[in-house]
């Protein structure tokens, strides 16, 4: 919001120069974007005012806030720098007088004009008048204003309706009366298929959930968002409508998202504009109109006002001031605060009854009415005090636990974390998922944003290659996030990739490249962590390279895959062919309910540990994790761990052989075993293995 200090200074005397003002203004709420001087010794402040306060969206508004952090008296009106031969500028009371009572349904209304509300849901109030007026420049002074706020000067009428609508907060909009079909104008919801060129000269179509402004035959304006070029002002209209509503903010909001035109009005109205301010902002327009020759009013002022909105009436206790804000605030203190900022104090009970004026939407509870004490009594003067606990803090969702644990494993183990999107490419998408099983975008941006990503994996190949085209060749990346599919809904998923080397470089020796077995050992090492006994089995993905990718399997459920990429897919990421790239996808999901929530703690051994090596000659396509499980199974519980430590094929060995070594530790929680006893495992196992798999003891 661009505020000409001149301007603001109108409505409020601020003793302090420009930088002062902003830096006081930046400790209540408001940041001040820039500070640029204007003219001649005039300054404009641009505030950036939140969402949530629309009734700052004017000069009057930013006065306000400014007259409660001075605490000095609010000027509500401004007094115009019009010529000195021109009419003095009235009063909103003596206009009104002079125009009769505002609310024009109770009076006489004017024969050239009719007003008729259809839907007083989406417009609650409707303030019209007719003026007699000469089109032409408007004064030096408004178009300066104007420019200052940013907004290009047009016309006298156009710029007083901008003119208001900057120093009051109301948008207006003005018609030319003679283009006015039965000089009527309709609120109603727009008739499906309705077009209307508006004042940007596009042709725009309707559709029944816009509000349009209407006359007894078509539509004028959408309603809160830009009128409509049939309609407008030109330098010969004699009699024009002046319009001064409140809309309904959701309506206006979608209205304006549907058609894609944002503009300074409905800005306002889609914030929440003030549903009391119409008759007063038209009382300004009309005397504006007068006061600076541009015409004259005729008749009296309609407002139709068929639903009126009351004011939010809150309790505001002391006690309750005190445990939000760590201490008491003295009585006069709140009084004064609330009482310059609009809202009116009753004694009550404890505190105070106090009344919301209606320009302040964001104020719907008795914790919104401590912030605004809180403001501008200081944060800085606020005592620095822990609050009172009164029940323990809820735990944490299990997710967020665990991703967080995981993170600190995998950084531990040398990989980076990586975000990437969750819309991706279909293309990208489709060998991660079987056909139909895709979550289209109903309106996506572009291509690149097509689907939901059925994996993680795709937008982290993409970051790998991204690092390799910028000479980066060791990489090891995971990233923890939510992958969706028709079949499976959305799941939290842990995908890793790794390509290079296996290990730093270092002088002892050369390193390897990194290969099937070290993701698998990344793997197992997440379900270690997250208490799940990992197997895997082969399996074959499309994605994945034939004979060197395993399905990970917790519980008997399959819980994610690993394995090579396939040439093909690196390929289409645009990766070097000659180095692997490794990948690996867990479904968080899946894994937890596969560990369940047993936490086990063991005490540290007090017997020393026995242990046993074996070599055996197996098939050479026998997986280990068989092996090890028959071992398991054969031993008795005082196995602790199975480990291979050496593999050999080739003189001595048969072809369709290889010879597999294992060490066999074994401890009992109770006593120093016997050799015998670990003798009599050791014949169970080999006996065993044996039987199963026709091993044989070299």
């Amino acid at each position: 919001m661009k505020v000409l200090l001149s301007w603001l200074r109108e409505f409020v005397d601020a003793p302090d120069t420009t930088e002062d003002i902003a830096r006081l203004m930046s400790m209540r709420g408001f940041a001040v974007e820039a500070i640029e001087p204007f003219g001649d010794g005039d300054t404009v402040i641009d505030f950036e005012v939140t969402a949530n306060r629309p009734d700052c969206m004017s000069v009057l508004g930013i006065a306000r806030e400014v007259a409660a952090a001075y605490r000095v008296k609010l000027r509500t009106r401004g007094a115009s720098p019009v010529a000195a031969s021109a009419k003095a500028p009235a009063s909103l009371a003596e206009t009104a007088r002079r125009r009769g009572s505002p609310h024009g349904p109770k009076g006489s209304a004017p024969e050239s004009l009719d007003i008729v509300i259809e839907s007083p849901i989406l417009c609650p109030r409707y303030v019209g008048a007719v003026a007699d007026v000469e089109v032409g420049p408007s004064p030096a002074w408004m178009q300066t204003r104007l420019q200052a706020a940013g907004l290009r000067p047009i016309n006298n009428i156009v710029d007083v309706t901008n003119y208001v609508m900057v120093e009051m907060g109301q948008p207006m909009h003005a018609f030319d009366h003679a283009r006015l079909a039965g000089a009527q104008i309709r609120v109603r919801p727009a008739r499906a298929g309705e077009a209307l060129r508006t004042l940007d000269g596009q042709l725009r179509t309707l559709s029944p959930e816009m509000l349009a402004i209407a006359d007894a035959e078509r539509a004028t304006a959408i309603a809160g968002v830009m009128g409509g070029g049939d309609s407008e002002v030109t330098p010969a209209t004699k009699t024009i409508v002046l319009e001064s509503a409140y809309f309904n903010p959701l309506s206006v909001r979608r209205t304006s998202k549907k058609l894609g035109l944002k503009t300074e009005a409905s800005m306002r109205f889609e914030r929440g504009a003030d549903p009391g301010l119409p008759a007063a902002a038209m009382a300004r327009a009309l005397d504006l109109i007068e006061t600076t020759g541009a015409g004259h009013g005729r008749g009296r002022v309609i407002d139709r006002y068929p639903r009126n909105i009351k004011s939010v009436v809150l309790r505001l206790r002391r006690e309750k001031i005190a445990g939000l804000l760590g201490g008491a605030i003295p009585d006069r203190d709140v009084r004064r605060i609330l009482e310059r900022l609009g809202f009116t104090l009753d004694p009550a009970s404890g505190g105070w009854r106090v009344v919301v004026p209606t320009r302040r939407v964001d104020v719907t509870r008795e914790v919104d009415l401590i912030e605004e004490v809180a403001r501008h009594y200081g944060f800085d003067r606020l005592p620095t005090t822990f609050p009172a606990l009164t029940a323990a803090a809820p735990p944490l969702d299990p997710r967020i636990t665990c991703a967080r644990h995981l993170r600190a494993l995998l950084t531990t183990a040398g990989f980076f974390e990586a975000v990437t999107f969750g819309f991706i490419p279909e293309r990208a998408a489709a060998p991660f998922a079987a056909d139909g099983d895709l979550v289209p975008i109903a309106n996506p941006l572009s291509e690149l944003f097509a689907v939901l990503r059925p994996s993680l994996l795709p937008g982290l190949v993409d970051v790998v290659a991204h690092n390799r085209r910028r000479e980066q060749r060791d990489v090891r990346l995971f990233e923890i996030g939510a992958r969706f599919t028709r079949s499976g809904g959305e799941r939290q998923s842990l995908a890793c990739v790794w390509t290079g080397a296996a290990a730093p470089e270092h002088w002892s020796g050369t390193g390897r490249p990194v290969d099937f077995f070290d993701a698998k050992a990344v793997v197992e090492r997440v379900g270690q962590a997250l208490g799940a006994e990992i197997q895997t089995t082969p399996a074959r993905e499309p994605w994945l390279a034939a004979g060197r990718s395993a399905a990970v399997v917790a519980n008997h459920a399959r819980v994610g895959v690993v394995g090579q990429l396939a040439d093909a897919l690196v390929d289409a990421h645009g990766l070097p062919g000659s180095e692997p790239v490794y990948a690996a996808e867990l479904d968080l999901d899946a894994l937890a309910l596969a560990a369940g929530r047993v936490v086990r703690v063991e005490p540290l051994p007090r017997y020393p540990s026995v242990t046993r090596d074996i070599s055996i000659l197996i098939g050479d396509t026998l997986p280990a994790d068989d092996v090890r499980r028959t071992i398991r199974e054969a031993a008795p519980p005082t196995l602790v761990r199975v480990a291979e430590f050496d593999r050999y094929q080739g003189k001595g060995i048969p072809p369709d052989k290889v010879s597999l070594s294992l060490r066999l530790t074994f401890r009992a929680s109770d006593r120093t075993l016997t050799d015998a006893e670990v003798q009599a495992a050791m014949d169970s196992v080999l006996s065993a293995l044996r039987e199963k798999h026709g091993a044989v003891q070299r």
